[in-house]
């Protein structure tokens, strides 16, 4: 009998800072084309363990697998180097604050990472650009700089960055967070459409109403535990665990 194997799992996922344990025994399965959604106060972890699965913040203790690959594996530096970067070309990440080069145009920001790993054409890189750009609704703004831009249009740009390396794998870290109220709908515009094209998603958020309409399953964290998991309709409606209730009750109040 053969071994399951998940699109994305992570083993008993421990990471400490000193004497602070940001994560403990985490474990976690994401099946390819789903999307998993992390809710929790800031500090209960998720960042740390949506940058675990590409080894940014490397693990204590536990495995990160994609595809049915180890990430964090322990090797020899540059084998170790060679193994990461091949990994990281799989996994699209799109951080909170956009990260983009301010010196280089929307077509350079989205073009400079395919054609330099990847070393693809200045030609194929253009058409790539566009197409993505095409797609999360940016093309007319290819030749903008990021400090022309709104901070959507920059994270629609970011997105689209991500999206040119054609990854298998798509996290989002707090993605609308920084954002003006009324900029966050049109970065959700673009998650839903991947989410409707069924690209696999692992997405830390705050904001509830989105998780409930995109999400396939959401895990509730807290003090780096996974606390209760399950299908939206049962996290945000009838939770078993009292303090998802009580997280759930503050946030709403909050947002009110």
């Amino acid at each position: 009998m053969t071994e399951e194997k998940h699109f994305v799992e992570i083993r008993h996922a421990k990471k400490s800072f000193g004497t602070l344990e940001v994560l403990k025994d985490i474990n976690l399965t994401v099946e390819r084309g789903q999307i998993v959604g992390i809710i929790g106060s800031s500090g209960s972890g998720k960042s740390t363990l949506l940058r675990a699965i590409n080894d940014l913040d490397p693990l204590s203790g536990g495995e990160v697998w994609l595809d049915g690959v180890q990430v964090n594996k322990s090797l020899p530096h540059r084998q170790y180097e060679k193994h990461i970067n091949a990994m990281r070309q799989q996994v699209g990440m799109v951080f909170q604050h956009f990260n983009l080069f301010p010196h280089l145009t929307v077509r350079d920001n989205v073009t400079m990472a395919p054609k330099l790993l990847k070393g693809i054409s200045n030609d194929e890189a253009e058409t790539l650009a566009r197409e993505q750009l095409e797609h999360v609704g940016m093309l007319e703004k290819i030749d903008a700089f990021p400090s022309q831009l709104s901070g959507g249009q920059k994270q629609r740009v970011a997105i689209a960055r991500a999206l040119a390396m054609k990854p298998k794998l798509m996290l989002f870290d707090e993605a609308t967070s920084a954002l003006d109220p009324e900029l966050v709908e049109e970065v959700n515009q673009v998650m839903k459409k991947l989410a409707e094209e069924h690209m696999t998603m692992i997405i830390v958020t705050h904001e509830m109403d989105f998780a409930a309409s995109v999400c396939d399953r959401v895990l509730f964290m807290e003090k780096g535990v996974v606390v209760e998991e399950g299908p939206p309709e049962v996290i945000f409606k009838n939770p078993e665990k009292q303090r998802t209730r009580e997280f759930l009750r503050k946030h709403i109040e909050g947002a009110a």
